[in-house]
Formats: C-alpha cells, structure tokens, sequence
C-alpha cells in the first residue's frame, strides 16, 4: 500500500511559524513520526511539500494509478483552490484532508474548505494526531 502525505504552503515552517497554534514541532519531525507508525502496518510513505499551487495540483495528479490513498493538508489552499479541489476529485483517489489547527474555531476566513466535499473525511485540531488518525483511516479503508 502506498500513500502520499502531501503539505502545502507554509507548513515547511512548522516549528517556526506561530508555534502558539501549529507547535514546536518541524515538517520533518513530524514526517518522521508520521513514517514510524506507517511501518509496522506495512505502507509505504511518500512526503512531499511545496508553497506552490500548481505543484501540488501536479503531485496530485502524478498519484493517478500509482499512490492508494492520499493525506492532504493544503494549507490556506484549503479556503479558495478549486483548483486543488478538482485535481482531488479527478485522480479518484481517497483522500484525507487535515490541518493541526481546528480550522472550525478560527479566523472567518479559515473556517470554509472547499476541498473537505471531494475528501472521504476531514481531520482538524488534533497536531500531529490528525496525520495520524488519517494514516489509520486510509489503512483501514484500503485494506478491505
């Protein structure tokens, strides 16, 4: 089983950025984390990031016959990119959509995601537990 963990703008400054809402940790901290418990249930994990929207929108769409479940966490993309959203909808791939933050109680504007309709679930406000728990669904999805 292969899986794609995909972030977009401004997560590679995790640990940086505002560590009040998103934590201490770094993209790679967590990447590492996220790999260790992919291991003993047998997925293979692929990490990408980028602060680019057509560069997510082309990793998303290189997944078509090659990744089984995609976890997604696009990042402010999440509020306005179409975009993204149809590259989701069109490789037909279950996709998790998760943020750090539970983007419910925050600012207006963070509030909409126009990608949680063409995801199978949305995971928010759980850190690093959001990775976690969306690695679990897609196992568990996957597998039967």
């Amino acid at each position: 089983m292969k899986i794609i963990v995909i972030n977009g703008p401004n997560l590679n400054m995790l640990g940086v950025r505002e560590p009040e809402i998103y934590g201490k940790m770094t993209l790679e901290e967590m990447n590492e984390i996220i790999q260790k418990e992919a291991e003993p249930l047998g997925i293979n994990l692929e990490f990408y990031q980028s602060n680019h929207e057509g560069d997510l929108i082309d990793v998303i769409q290189q997944c078509y016959h090659r990744i089984d479940g995609i976890i997604i966490n696009p990042g402010a993309y999440s509020h306005y990119s179409y975009a993204i959203r149809d590259a989701i909808s069109s490789v037909h791939i279950p996709t998790i959509e998760v943020h750090l933050s539970d983007i419910s109680s925050r600012e207006y504007f963070r509030r909409t995601s126009v990608i949680e309709d063409v995801a199978e679930k949305q995971i928010s406000g759980k850190g690093i537990a959001s990775y976690i728990e969306a690695l679990h669904f897609l196992n568990t999805k996957l597998k039967l």
